[in-house]
């Protein structure tokens, strides 16, 4: 069945579920985000979802390094009480931090795309582990979101829906906590992978809104339902938007050029609010749809200071990575990609601030075919100013293919002036002359810092880089803060590809 465009408002029951009661303080619990046993110090959780468990290959698990020294914890589905680890589930294929339950102590939500539920292949799950003194997945029951159970019991769980495929969670400027899943492969009547979301609200009593783009219940979404658009596919989201990617959006006759939606988290019936759709045939955007632009393919965005009386406004970050470049030789550069940055106002109208890729002046390093610059984002707010992450996983280095990098500017004056260059065998630590290790696949920002994965290439390579936030100041150093590794400070050893998701 496919999913209705009537938004589903079920209360959690206090007799099914584990977030009844009221949502107060744990004691023990210091109310800093991303801290997970609630010592005072941001944690990290560093995904590695091709790992085997007892024999399931692929099944994924997830590790987590307390701050400050406090320990590592192996996260499998049986460590989350999440039900058994199965081999292709991938489990931490996209996580979130935040404070589902308000007690202080933040939770991690964990998609599992590739879950089978009953016969349904790759249906997928997402299940909220929460934090507590004592760390995750040792205080309060672990949550479960799946179709066809409780508050989604009317969506039929079908193969291919990709649930969890994306998750973005955080608290609205209300201070209302909020999960938003990604199910990109959800078919909508006869259009195949048209995509949609859920959007659970509440921390006690939990509401959850299934919207398409064919949902009209708190206002029409802008476009229609179509085949293969896998509206859901990327989220972000701040306290006041809502961003939805589909990079799969053909416009005209141009397939998969791609769009992004923006909503607010006022809500009818549980659904948030539509404001506008952002696509590059979009009024004073610059650019134009292309075939296999995948404008939306990345998404991410911070909160900018605003005049008082201004209005909320979000700064967003739009990724096409599929983007090709003509050089001022003339010559077509295919799929070298590039970064559009948006200033969205609060009834949803955008005014685009900044283009930015390798062939603007000054900025490091040249443009080259199949770099896909902005194939990942993510963004800080970091000493009121805000800070961009770009992953550039395809670019090469010195006749060596695909060894990748990140790129980093300051969103609201991103120049080749203040960029800044993170390559593997320079400030990001590689094994030398490697190539395929796709450096920049893998971005998570967190209030410990701006953590690089680097799950690909040779096995000694493999770990997750922490830098400070913020990288434009006397912090910013030629190496990571700290590098966690298999093996190394309490980790366990061997893995498959540790680092593929860093939050």
């Amino acid at each position: 069945m496919a999913v209705s465009a009537a938004v589903l408002a079920l209360a959690l029951a206090a007799a099914s579920q584990p977030l009844a009661g009221e949502a107060v303080a744990a004691a023990g619990c210091a109310g800093v985000e991303g801290d997970f046993n609630g010592d005072g110090t941001p944690d990290t959780a560093v995904a590695d979802t091709e790992a085997a468990v007892g024999g399931a290959t692929g099944a994924g698990v997830v590790h987590v390094v307390y701050g400050g020294g406090a320990g590592t914890l192996e996260l499998t589905q049986e460590a989350a009480k999440a039900g058994p680890s199965e081999k292709g589930d991938r489990f931490g294929f996209a996580m979130a931090t935040y404070d589902a339950d308000l007690d202080g102590c933040a939770d991690l939500a964990i998609g599992t795309p590739y879950e089978d539920i009953g016969t349904a292949a790759d249906s997928g799950r997402v299940v909220v582990v929460h934090g507590s003194p004592a760390g995750l997945g040792a205080g309060r029951t672990t949550v479960e979101y799946v179709q066809q159970t409780a508050p989604l019991a009317t969506m039929a769980a079908e193969a291919g829906d990709w649930m969890g495929y994306a998750v973005e969670a955080g608290k609205s400027a209300q201070g209302v906590p909020f999960l938003v899943v990604g199910i990109p492969g959800e078919d909508i009547g006869t259009s195949v992978d048209a995509g949609g979301f859920v959007y659970f609200s509440g921390s006690t009593t939990v509401t959850a809104g299934v919207v398409n783009q064919d949902t009209a219940t708190a206002g029409a979404v802008p476009d229609a339902v179509e085949s293969y658009d896998r509206f859901g596919e990327t989220l972000v989201a701040t306290p006041n938007f809502l961003a939805v990617g589909s990079p799969g959006e053909a416009e005209g006759s141009y397939d998969q050029s791609g769009a992004v939606t923006v909503f607010n988290h006022t809500l009818t019936s549980g659904a948030p609010k539509p404001l506008s759709a952002i696509t590059q045939n979009s009024a004073d955007v610059a650019g134009a749809c292309e075939t296999g632009d995948g404008f939306g393919t990345a998404l991410a965005a911070v909160t900018p200071l605003t005049p008082a009386g201004s209005g909320p406004k979000m700064l967003l970050a739009v990724g096409i990575p599929g983007e090709d470049l003509t050089l001022a030789a003339g010559n077509t550069v295919v799929d070298a990609g590039a970064v559009q940055v948006f200033s969205i106002d609060s009834a949803g109208a955008h005014t685009e601030t900044a283009w930015i890729d390798q062939n603007v002046a000054d900025v490091e390093d040249l443009v080259e075919a199949g770099d896909h610059f902005g194939r990942t984002l993510t963004a800080h707010m970091g000493n009121k100013i805000p800070h961009l992450a770009v992953g550039v996983p395809g670019q090469d280095a010195g006749g060596v293919l695909d060894r990748g990098a990140v790129q980093l500017f300051l969103m609201y004056e991103p120049t080749g002036a203040t960029d800044v260059l993170l390559e593997p065998g320079g400030r990001i630590p590689a094994p030398e002359g490697a190539a395929g290790l796709y450096t920049g696949l893998s971005l998570g920002s967190s209030p410990a810092g701006l953590v690089v994965g680097t799950p690909y290439g040779p096995a000694e390579g493999h770990a997750a880089h922490l830098f400070p936030w913020p990288p434009f100041g006397a912090n910013w150093g030629a190496a990571p803060s700290k590098s966690f590794r298999p093996g190394q400070d309490g980790l366990p050893a061997g893995d498959s590809a540790f680092g593929t998701v860093v939050r």
